[in-house]
């Protein structure tokens, strides 16, 4: 078949995303995971070798701990998913010349919904 490539395998995937998705098998799971548990999780033909230095370095960046629960080589997220992302909120607000610019631009891309959620999470506050 044209376009598909002589190695028969997944396209290439960035690190990033490959990060995104090993964390995500952890948070779907309320138990930590061996890096074979976590490559069986995730599919996509990915390598144990890969998944395993995906996982360093996970744990390096300190997103990732190792050996909860008594399990050796097992790993486990050091925050949920929404706790990471608020931390990837606050990070981008800081890094820019002007927060209140940048939540004004983050709140008009709102979702009704969401919209909603936040008037009621600032109410909740004392906001």
């Amino acid at each position: 078949m044209a376009g598909t490539g002589s190695r028969g395998r997944a396209e290439r995937r960035s690190a990033g995303e490959l990060e995104g998705a090993v964390l995500a098998a952890l948070w779907a799971t309320e138990r930590p995971m061996t890096p074979a548990e976590v490559q069986a999780g995730i599919g996509g033909g990915l390598a144990y070798n890969t998944v395993h230095t995906i996982l360093t370095r996970l744990y390096g960046k300190g997103l990732v701990l190792r050996d909860a629960d008594g399990r050796r080589g097992a790993y486990r997220p050091a925050r949920n998913a929404a706790e990471l992302t608020a931390q990837a909120m606050r990070e981008a607000l800081d890094r820019g010349p002007d927060p209140i610019a940048t939540l004004r631009q983050f709140v008009t891309g709102l979702s009704a919904e969401e919209e909603r959620a936040l008037r009621e999470l600032l109410t909740e506050n004392g906001a």
